[in-house]
């Protein structure tokens, strides 16, 4: 399974993108608000979470479209979990601000509703990560009025996560227009 955005190709992982993964990942502003992310992350972590079987959901890798070879900005997808689906994602540091993580988000959500019929998603963040919180209600997501403790790999630490629910078509919050100026290509070189 594929999707495509106007800026963006989300797309299995295949092993041949073990380097990227591990040069995209590994910062620890990235895995550290992860709950399954190992910190240091090294090149055999990408390829062994390349090679594992995460089931029928989709699982993609994100992909800045660029005049030559994209360019891996993230990863996003959805999991089965204890209470549900869950959806989950990380944007590379430098790609941060650039509206990649909702781009994305509204695509997986778009398939999770129109393709898997599914009644709802479920999401949470760490408690210090409010730009989570702000990609969440832009995909239609609410507070679901709890917070979990869940495990951070990187961190070595059990953390405050703000748990989310988003029935299935529920509106998100807008976004405006691309910025006027925003150019693609220097974001990307960036």
């Amino acid at each position: 399974m594929f999707a495509r955005t106007q800026r963006l190709l989300l797309r299995p992982g295949w092993k041949e993108d073990a380097p990227a993964l591990a040069a995209a990942i590994n910062d620890f502003s990235v895995v550290g608000k992860l709950a399954r992310a190992p910190w240091p992350y090294r090149l055999e972590d990408a390829e062994a979470f390349l090679a594992a079987d995460r089931g029928p959901l989709p699982d993609f890798l994100i992909f800045a479209r660029t005049h030559g070879a994209p360019r891996l900005v993230g990863g996003i997808g959805l999991s089965a979990c204890d209470d549900g689906v869950e959806l989950g994602y990380w944007i590379a540091r430098p790609y941060w601000g650039l509206g990649f993580a909702t781009e994305a988000g509204r695509a997986v959500v778009d398939l999770a509703d129109r393709g898997l019929r599914l009644p709802q998603l479920i999401a949470g963040h760490f408690a210090d990560n409010p730009s989570s919180a702000r990609v969440l209600q832009k995909l239609g997501f609410v507070a679901a009025g709890t917070v979990s403790n869940r495990t951070c790999r990187a961190r070595n630490s059990v953390e405050r996560c703000i748990d989310y629910v988003r029935p299935a078509f529920a509106p998100g919050r807008g976004v405006p227009a691309l910025r006027t100026g925003y150019d693609r290509e220097e974001a990307i070189a960036a």
